[in-house]
């Protein structure tokens, strides 16, 4: 809305609103005030009738001659409620008229206060002020007036209230038209300059100079578009360096100022220290880390502090802090989660392998001594060469298993999708399985269930995955079943091995799909277990978009469960 609008609207406003508050107290004060004298009035007149009526043998007739008298409606009620005389009802119509017993004029009378009630009468038709009084022995007096009367008053003065408004408004309206055009033309053209002016135009200038605040103001909006012209040229060209220089590191970066608020910091900086504060903030909402504010402090005290290392919501940091000559400081903060992983994953991968190396090349590197010796016992000498051929097939699987493992992290293996057959796939890793499943006592066998003989994956994948599920069911299993099986779900196809072994137990269940890891070291090596099969199977799985998980108890036997999602 436009400022003559609004000048307009405002004057408009307050002068309603002083005619309205003037007409309802007008109202209200003179239908009080009326009302209160018309009661007052009808009380005495019905305190007159009650006292004609002790001396006046026929009420009815006293009823209508003090009617007349008085220009009021003159009712008397006997002490039973009934109507004995009606200035208003002909005396044959007496008997048909209502019992009073229950007014509430009638009431009140009758216990000694004046009655008063207002209602629609139904000799008359119209709204009816009702006062009544006791007439002793004799019943109820009561006297009544229209109350038409009473509000005729109120409406002529409402009128007037109403017209002298209307004048007022109007005069209003002619007032506030000739300010509203003598203000509005000048601060419209100063308020499309300032706008221009927020709104980064800052070339826009005031054409006109009216005397007084308005040209002053004009005079204002002139000089400050002038000056923050300067100075946005400037703060845009030093903040686009700053921050094409701070986003372009790979380092975390801190500003603080002499405040202790953050006044500048990276993305890169806000993922390392899990902030979200919209700039600036107090220091105090950073890490409670010790390295980091022991960096600060020293920052702070106009001392450089380099290489100290601090893990920082879970990420492994190095902390630089440097002073400024304004007294803040700046911290610095490289990212060593991936290197300090990278070294972990290299030295208990470097650990883990030659662990399981060290045995089978001792093996060999024994018999194979002993074998150099020519006074070896033939049947020695072929049980030292089965046991050498036997350690070295157990090498040899390890390094394949480690080979698996590399093509698929390094990412030069990607699943070839394709729709595979399950039951044929669950036939040959039956078949390669038969002859370690019968040596054990093992029954192996397939459940395929109809509505998920077909799964979207990689074939070589799925065989290598049953291939080492069954494999490892087989050896941790003596005299029991096991069961290769497929179901569907809404969302997947899951294809799972069940055994009735030895089972796992609960803590060691989040752990078997890592590298290496065995719930009984010494029985997996006797048994040609190499660590990596479940890893293998767990990335092969993944790789796919699906996941794999395993259930067991201790004597019960274990279901490990991979899942494929359905083809989109």
């Amino acid at each position: 809305m436009r400022l003559r609008s609004r000048l307009l609207v405002g004057a408009l406003a307050v002068i309603a609103v002083q005619v309205i508050v003037v007409v309802l107290l007008v109202q209200r004060q003179l239908t009080s005030s009326l009302q209160r004298d018309a009661v007052a009035a009808l009380a005495r007149e019905a305190k007159v009738v009650a006292a004609h009526w002790a001396s006046a043998p026929d009420p009815d007739a006293l009823a209508k001659a003090d009617g007349r008298a008085l220009g009021h409606r003159v009712t008397l009620i006997g002490p039973d409620g009934v109507v004995v005389g009606d200035a208003d009802v002909a005396r044959e119509d007496l008997a048909t008229m209502e019992n009073h017993s229950s007014r509430p004029e009638v009431i009140a009378a009758r216990a000694g206060d004046v009655g008063l009630s207002t209602r629609t009468s139904p000799t008359r038709g119209d709204q009816e002020l009702y006062v009544a009084v006791n007439a002793g022995a004799l019943g109820v007096a009561r006297v009544s007036m229209s109350e038409y009367s009473l509000t005729s008053a109120i409406d002529t003065a409402h009128e007037i209230v109403i017209v002298a408004g209307a004048v007022s408004l109007l005069i209003a309206l002619v007032v506030a038209w000739t300010l509203a055009q003598r203000i509005a033309q000048p601060v419209g053209e100063l308020t499309d300059v300032a706008k221009g002016i927020a709104a980064g135009d800052l070339s826009r200038r005031a054409s006109i100079a009216p005397a007084g605040e308005l040209g002053e103001l004009a005079l204002s909006l002139r000089e400050l578009s002038e000056q923050l012209a300067a100075r946005d040229n400037a703060r845009h060209a030093y903040e686009t360096l700053l921050e094409q220089l701070t986003e372009s590191l790979n380092e975390g970066i801190v500003g603080v100022d002499a405040a202790r608020r953050v006044a500048r910091i990276n993305d890169t900086a806000r993922y390392l220290l899990g902030v979200r504060e919209a700039l600036p903030f107090s220091v105090d909402l950073l890490p409670r880390d010790r390295a980091l504010r022991d960096a600060l402090n020293a920052a702070f005290a106009g001392r450089t502090t380099e290489d100290s290392e601090a893990v920082i919501q879970g990420h492994t940091v190095n902390v630089t802090a440097r002073p400024l000559e304004s007294g803040g400081a700046v911290l610095a903060l490289f990212d060593l989660t991936r290197v300090r992983r990278l070294e972990n994953v290299r030295r208990d991968f470097v650990a883990n392998v030659s662990h399981e190396l060290r045995t089978p090349i001792t093996i060999v590197s024994g018999f194979a001594e002993t074998l150099v010796n020519d006074d070896v016992d033939p049947d020695q000498r072929k049980q030292f060469a089965q046991r050498i051929l036997v350690n070295t097939q157990r090498m040899q699987r390890i390094v394949d298993d480690l080979l698996d493992l590399s093509r698929i992290e390094s990412g030069s293996w990607a699943p070839n999708p394709e729709d595979v057959d399950l039951d044929v796939a669950a036939a040959e890793a039956v078949t390669a399985a038969r002859d370690a499943a019968k040596a054990k006592r093992v029954a192996i066998d397939a459940d395929i269930a109809p509505d998920a003989r077909v799964v979207h994956a990689d074939v070589t994948a799925i065989r290598q995955v049953l291939g080492n599920l069954v494999d490892n069911a087989v050896r941790h299993t003596s005299a029991g079943s096991v069961t290769i099986f497929s179901r569907a779900t809404p969302d997947a196809i899951e294809l799972g091995v069940r055994d009735t072994g030895s089972g796992i137990a609960s803590e060691h269940l989040p752990r078997i799909f890592e590298r290496f890891y065995r719930v009984d070291p010494g029985r997996s090596r006797d048994q040609g277990g190499t660590g990596l099969g479940l890893a293998v199977v767990r990335l092969l799985v993944e790789a796919h978009g699906g996941n794999v998980r395993a259930e067991s108890m201790l004597g019960t036997g274990t279901t490990v469960v991979a899942e494929f999602p359905r083809r989109v």
